[in-house]
């Protein structure tokens, strides 16, 4: 779009209209856009989408607008503001600093940031999902039951659902997350504590689940899940999808994402980003003997474990 026209259609007031050129500039050199001249004759320059901002168009089917407005939400910037504070205390999360609760008991009480979060990770959801499906496809064949814990709204669940008619599909999530959601054929919801008990499958997925927990918190959960797919079935699996941290051998862009996201942690939740050390020693201390690590979706991997 040629700047005249961008200028022209923004709700702008008439004195703000240079502080345009100004802002795409930068937004330029961050790589939400290109520039190039509209003609050879003409100086006036136009701007196009790049791939990553195309991502961030609300009607994309991949957008991922929800998740980044849930990050620069209020609710959950402010805890940034006490991370100097948080560091004198023994309070286990920034979060219980600005908010004096957990986030998990925060999203329990208040609706909006409930329905906040869950539209965030509904969003990261349907971007991991299309790749999963498309590239993962073996590792959901043969199955039989599979169980999303920590699903959410169901929108993983839901796809894998379609791919895969022969699989029954369980979205396993807190009774205040999956209050009200109707299943279909082979798509069911179930309320619950995924530290007391899981429901057994033939698989359990832990979608960006257990960085948001310490390693105990972890240890319960791969536990539980063991236990799960040892009442449903001798060859089960847990699948998790998470980051494995390489610094030595990641893009430096990558692990800058990655290393944002372990602060992104430390201060919401409990938890971490890990090695494939630390995620290695974590799988064998749950009781777990064998692990397969497929980095295919970018800044996640995709980690089978086996009993």
């Amino acid at each position: 779009m040629p700047l005249s026209k961008l200028i022209s259609s923004l709700p702008i007031h008439p004195s703000k209209k240079s502080c345009i050129p100004r802002l795409m500039r930068v937004m330029t050199q961050a790589g939400f856009f290109v520039e190039h001249n509209v003609n050879e004759n003409e100086l006036e320059i136009e701007y196009m989408l790049t791939d990553e901002s195309i991502l961030l168009l609300k009607d994309h089917p991949m957008s991922v607008t929800p998740f980044l407005q849930a990050v620069l939400h209020p609710i959950l910037a402010n805890p940034w503001h006490e991370l100097s504070t948080w560091l004198k205390t023994d309070d286990p999360t920034t979060f219980e600093t600005a908010h004096g609760m957990l986030i998990w008991d925060y999203a329990a009480r208040e609706p909006n940031f409930n329905n906040l979060f869950n539209d965030a990770m509904a969003s990261d959801a349907r971007l991991v999902t299309s790749v999963v499906i498309e590239k993962c496809t073996g590792v959901f064949n043969g199955l039989e039951s599979l169980v999303d814990v920590g699903g959410g709204t169901g929108t993983m669940a839901m796809a894998l659902a379609k791919s895969f008619p022969k699989m029954d599909c369980t979205v396993f999530d807190l009774p205040h997350v999956v209050h009200g959601l109707q299943g279909s054929d082979n798509l069911n919801y179930v309320g619950g504590d995924m530290f007391k008990k899981i429901p057994p499958a033939d698989a359990i997925l832990l979608k960006w689940i257990l960085h948001d927990w310490n390693d105990e918190e972890c240890l319960k959960i791969l536990k539980n899940c063991k236990d799960a797919i040892a009442k449903k079935c001798k060859k089960g699996k847990v699948i998790i999808i998470d980051m494995v941290l390489e610094k030595e051998k990641g893009n430096g862009e990558s692990v800058e994402t990655q290393l944002f996201f372990d602060m992104l942690m430390m201060v919401l939740a409990s938890g971490k980003e890990r090695t494939k050390k630390e995620w290695i020693k974590l799988i064998s201390s749950a009781g777990f003997s064998d692990y397969k690590i497929t980095p295919i979706l970018g800044l996640r991997s995709l980690i089978e474990i086996y009993p």
